[in-house]
């Protein structure tokens, strides 16, 4: 399979499992409400994030939020498709870690478009600590970067031992 078409099926299908998740959290849950899953490690949410990953900038005091993480998107996706034309057809991990980070990305932004901030609805605890809530993006995202983290460690060139 081409390295295109696999980064373009994986981005697919993340962002429509994103959205689609979305849109039921708003449905079917009242915003800020919780529904126990497994008592003590995981609920529902349905949360909303002006800002990036785990909360990064997420205030009311700043309105400048939705545009800078829109044209950051934007960035990263040129920065996507420049890494994936040089990326090699058999480098799977590279491949499919662009993948992931493209559909997580554009999940992310069609909320930042749509209605000026990101539905979060994953809730993982431990005791009283909460993880910041999150969303198939989001693990998309830190998906992706590890497999890209893989696909580096892979393809080092071997270093002369320095004395």
């Amino acid at each position: 399979m081409k390295k295109y078409t696999l980064a373009g099926i994986i981005a697919v299908s993340i962002l429509i499992l994103d959205q689609l998740t979305k849109i039921a959290v708003r449905e079917k849950m009242a915003m800020w409400t919780s529904e126990t899953i497994i008592p003590g490690f995981f609920n529902l949410v349905h949360v909303v994030n002006k800002g990036a990953a785990f909360g990064f900038l997420n205030r009311e005091d700043i309105s400048w939020q939705r545009t800078f993480f829109i044209v950051v998107t934007f960035v990263a996706m040129g920065a996507i498709a420049m890494l994936l034309k040089s990326t090699k057809n058999d480098d799977k991990f590279q491949i499919i870690g662009l993948g992931c980070v493209l559909g997580g990305a554009i999940g992310n932004l069609i909320d930042r478009i749509l209605y000026s901030e990101v539905t979060d609805f994953l809730d993982i605890y431990f005791g009283s600590y909460h993880w910041p809530a999150f969303n198939i993006a989001d693990i998309a995202i830190c998906i992706g970067a590890f497999a890209m983290i893989i696909s580096l460690y892979r393809n080092r060139k071997d270093e002369p031992d320095s004395v």
